[in-house]
């Protein structure tokens, strides 16, 4: 159970990466001018995203439902570290309550 919980969790935080970098990659052609080649790997990435979550151990609607916290505190750590916006303490208050959702929705006992 509890390795079952960990690869579900690193498959969260593969996809959040997917995700995020292929959106920064699309924002950065985009908003920013950058190369073709960033709206294509963001695009690869994208799809890689999309394919991620299929591997996880719940049905769709928890799998997403909980990755809305994931993909929330993963944005704020993206911010933090690679557009060098610290987060304040409501960001963490807010990362942590949404943290606290994933572990509830995906991880918390349930009766079957």
């Amino acid at each position: 159970m509890l390795i079952d919980n960990i690869k579900s969790l690193i498959f969260f935080i593969i996809a959040g990466f997917f995700e995020i970098g292929g959106g920064y990659l699309i924002w950065s052609w985009l908003r920013e001018g950058k190369g073709f080649s960033f709206a294509i790997l963001g695009a690869i990435l994208l799809v890689l995203y999309g394919i991620i979550p299929t591997l996880q151990p719940a049905n769709f609607g928890r799998v997403y439902a909980a990755y809305g916290g994931i993909f929330i505190a993963l944005s704020v750590l993206w911010g933090w570290k690679i557009d060098n916006v610290k987060p304040d303490q409501f960001d963490i208050i807010g990362m942590c309550i949404a943290l606290i959702g994933v572990f509830i929705i995906m991880y918390w006992p349930r009766a079957t």
